[in-house]
């Protein structure tokens, strides 16, 4: 394996802007104010001012406060959102830092994130990043190039090596929580084992939001071990599994495979499209998700 393979390098994810070039734009709505239906699917609603209330207004809206205050009723006035927010969420569990094939599943990850950001920016969107870190903040979000240059540069970092001050990715996503606005897209970037440790409610809140993508990052040996002996190191000592054995070989396959059939099963049900990304598959190949009915995608 190449030291392309071990290390994402920002040359690399910045030559994936290709990969996210062949994908439709969606047409993007007007300007819209007050209580019709805004024309932008998917979007959220921000305030921006009171008046008086006409009739036809939607009492929903009402603004209270200025009610009282003013004595005469007021009626919120609301615009709609001309961005979605897309946000990455990257987790960096040690087990994402291996491969056996092409690259280690962290440099997949980068690379798959890379290709979300540039999606992101071509869609008009505005992209940021989070990890589960108690200090870093996350990559705040902005639109453009320089919003998805942003985030590059912080994947290049999280995934050169296994960052010191890993919270894990429950921490990740309540930081992600307090971020997203109905609409928003959310991209979570993870090894299966750390997204089975999730609570389910967790991923059906978050649903709630907006859209939530899980790409399952893995490598072809985890999935497809060898019938026979496979050794390892551990430092200075050797040691060799026999998957010939069966008991042996159903222990692998509850270890890595379960977590992954977990992840498959659950996630949809709670609102969630989920996928696997191999460490040697195209970087781009979860893109078709995106179009695929949820019922489709797994």
């Amino acid at each position: 394996m190449s030291e392309e393979g071990i290390r994402p390098t920002l040359a690399e994810l910045v030559a994936l802007r290709s990969a996210a070039g062949g994908r439709r734009v969606p047409r993007r709505g007007r300007h819209a104010h007050g209580p019709a239906p805004s024309p932008l699917r998917g979007r959220g609603m921000e305030y921006a001012e009171s008046r008086e209330y006409t009739s036809g207004d939607d009492a929903r809206h009402i603004d209270w406060r200025v009610t009282a205050r003013s004595g005469r009723t007021h009626t919120k006035v609301y615009q709609a959102e001309r961005e979605r927010l897309s946000l990455l969420v990257a987790d960096t569990a040690p087990a994402l830092f291996y491969g056996t094939r092409v690259r280690f599943k962290s440099v997949q990850a980068a690379r798959a994130g890379a290709v979300a950001a540039w999606l992101a920016s071509r869609e008009g969107d505005r992209v940021a990043a989070l990890r589960g870190s108690l200090r870093e903040p996350p990559v705040p979000p902005a639109g453009g190039q320089r919003g998805v240059l942003r985030v590059l540069d912080a994947l290049v970092r999280w995934y050169a090596a296994p960052p010191p001050d890993d919270a894990g990715l429950e921490v990740a996503l309540d930081q992600a929580r307090r971020l997203l606005r109905p609409g928003a897209r959310l991209l979570v970037l993870a090894d299966p084992a750390s997204i089975t440790a999730i609570p389910a409610t967790r991923w059906a809140g978050l649903a709630r939001h907006g859209e939530v993508l899980v790409l399952l990052l893995v490598d072809r040996l985890e999935m497809e071990p060898p019938a026979g002996l496979l050794a390892f190191r551990d430092g200075e000592r050797r040691f060799e599994l026999d998957l010939a054995d069966p008991a042996i070989r159903n222990r692998w396959a509850e270890v890595f495979g379960g977590a992954v059939h977990t992840a498959l099963e659950q996630l949809p049900g709670h609102g969630v499209r989920v996928e696997l990304l191999p460490a040697d598959a195209p970087s781009d190949a979860w893109l078709p998700m995106l179009d695929r009915p949820q019922s489709q995608v797994a």
